[in-house]
């Protein structure tokens, strides 16, 4: 694992930030219940070393869906170092007025020209940046250009947590650089962490280790 917070030290000069896909599941691959209601899937260890990637990376990535579920901060309290700037795809500004995200930081919020122009000054207003991405052909935001607009800002590393359309969505574009999946010893039987996928991905140089009670796997994409 070292080895991967030593690359995160100066990732490659690039048109796209080093992106790490990065999410707890269970035994059975699930990331939540089928309820969506918030669970700490992962123990106290490998929750430390989750805070210590977010902490390596400048910026840190979510859906809608996780925002509506959770309610997420997505800062670094278990780790020493400075917050990740949080990052929103938001294809229809759904993001709510009083979520922690917009009340207690300032988020960009990556969306498409589907999104009110009210609601764009509105949360412009309440200190987010909101970014106009290109559409993909289903209408959400084009993670490729997502990610080229996230570079014209001076991000050159962002950590991608969730949620499963996310990962999934994140996995079949072929733009990850580096997947550390956290196992917890349950079975959940609710909200599967990633969908189908159109091909297989097989992790270069893979490597795991014990933190706690939970398994880390991770490796190059």
């Amino acid at each position: 694992m070292e080895e991967l917070f030593s690359a995160l030290q100066s990732p490659p000069l690039a048109k796209r930030p080093w992106v790490t896909l990065s999410y707890a599941q269970s035994l059975d691959g699930c990331i939540a219940p089928l309820s969506r209601q918030p669970l700490m899937i992962s123990g106290k260890e490998s929750l430390v070393l989750t805070h210590r990637l977010r902490a390596a990376h400048q910026a840190i990535l979510v859906g809608i869906g996780t925002v509506l579920s959770d309610d997420p901060r997505l800062t670094v309290r278990l780790a020493p170092g400075t917050h990740p700037q949080p990052v929103i795809l938001d294809s229809f500004l759904r993001v709510p007025l009083n979520c922690k995200l917009l009340t207690q930081s300032r988020p960009w919020l990556i969306t498409t020209e589907q999104a009110d122009i009210i609601r764009r000054e509105q949360l412009r207003d309440m200190g987010a940046q909101v970014i106009v991405a290109n559409r993909n052909g289903h209408g959400q935001v084009d993670l490729a250009d997502a990610l080229q607009q996230m570079a014209r800002r001076g991000v050159r590393s962002v950590m991608v947590e969730g949620g499963s359309t996310v990962l999934t969505s994140f996995l079949q574009s072929g733009l990850i650089d580096h997947l550390v999946v956290t196992v917890a010893p349950l079975v959940l039987g609710g909200l599967r962490a990633v969908n189908a996928l159109s091909t297989p991905l097989p992790l270069q140089s893979p490597h795991w280790e014990r933190f706690g009670n939970d398994w880390v796997f991770w490796g190059r994409v």
